[in-house]
């Protein structure tokens, strides 16, 4: 597998490069070399996530909504563009469909046109509330088509389809890897996901919402080793498409992570259980056998390790905010 430092300098698209993931991804490929062309309309992504970059030779900004075409001309795609957390995808259902499936016409369109090489950042939440545990790619999930989180769900899998087709009809060459729960420095504080939201809420000293009984659990990667599964996916062969799961297999309860954080950061914040939302999911845990085999990856990063990261940078944040 070769490291971003090694890859011969392209053209490259982010799409969603200002938002959480972006940024990092957008990082790591300036300081290899490449020409980075970041893409948000800045609806969950932040100019502050990039703005370090603003003044290299081989970053350019571009503030565009992915629903529309986008007339560049680039080697390599990486398709990120779109809100991740319940919050802000279900402010406005219809665009997140939008983005998810327009925005995957149009990328796809740019990169048969270019013959760059595409990523898609898909979604654990294809496998909806699994039946199959842990989730392995062939499984085909069990998902709600009409649900409040289906906006993101069925547009993720619908944007999958998508690539699938290009891939066939079109010979585009795709990559497309699953990303279970991710978290560390650059999460929106108010993005309503459980790690920034047990972090702000524990820092402020605040009540700390668990839905449900706690007893659900999540597996959580933190983004360093997710930013080097995607170089490494998209470093793989043509042959290498995926579907491919990237995500850390622990697997923690609500419970468990809500006493990490209150351990990490001395707060005494309180527990406070809240009634689950439709559709939660009980289990997610990825079976990463495929990235290990076909990516030689595997998550390095445990869990305190990466929350005590994570509640560093929420600390730095909320105490500029306060200033």
């Amino acid at each position: 597998m070769n490291t971003a430092s090694s890859i011969v300098a392209r053209r490259i698209l982010v799409t969603g490069g200002a938002g959480f993931l972006g940024s990092h991804l957008c990082d790591l490929l300036v300081e290899a070399g490449h020409e980075v062309l970041c893409v948000d309309n800045y609806f969950t992504g932040r100019r502050a996530n990039i703005a370090h970059l603003l003044d290299r030779s081989n970053f350019e900004l571009m503030r565009h909504d992915v629903t529309f075409p986008l007339y560049v001309e680039v080697d390599e795609i990486y398709n990120l563009a779109c809100p991740a957390s319940p919050i802000h995808y279900q402010f406005d259902p219809v665009q997140t469909t939008k983005t998810s499936v327009h925005g995957a016409i149009n990328v796809l369109g740019l990169a048969k046109r270019t013959r760059a090489k595409i990523f898609q950042a898909s979604t654990s939440e294809v496998y909806g509330d699994p039946s199959v545990h842990p989730q392995t790619e062939d499984y085909w999930g069990n998902v709600n088509p009409i649900g409040p989180r289906s906006c993101y769900d069925e547009g993720k899998r619908c944007a999958e389809t998508l690539f699938f087709d290009y891939h066939r009809q079109h010979k585009v060459r795709i990559k497309v890897a699953r990303i279970f729960n991710t978290y560390g420095p650059r999460m929106h504080p108010q993005d309503g996901r459980v790690v920034s939201n047990f972090i702000v809420q524990a820092l402020k000293g605040e009540d700390i919402t668990i839905f449900g009984d706690g007893q659900q659990t999540r597996s959580f990667c933190f983004y360093s080793d997710l930013i080097r599964g995607f170089l490494a996916l998209m470093d793989s062969p043509d042959e290498v498409t995926g579907p491919v799961n990237l995500g850390n297999p622990g697997e923690f309860s609500m419970l468990e992570l809500a006493e990490a954080v209150l351990e990490l950061t001395g707060s005494r914040s309180k527990l406070v259980f809240m009634p689950l939302p439709q559709d939660d999911p009980r289990q997610r845990r990825p079976d990463i056998t495929q990235a290990q085999d076909k990516l030689g990856w595997t998550p390095q990063v445990p869990l305190r390790e990466g929350l005590t990261e994570t509640i560093a940078y929420f600390d730095r944040l909320l105490s500029s905010n306060e200033s």
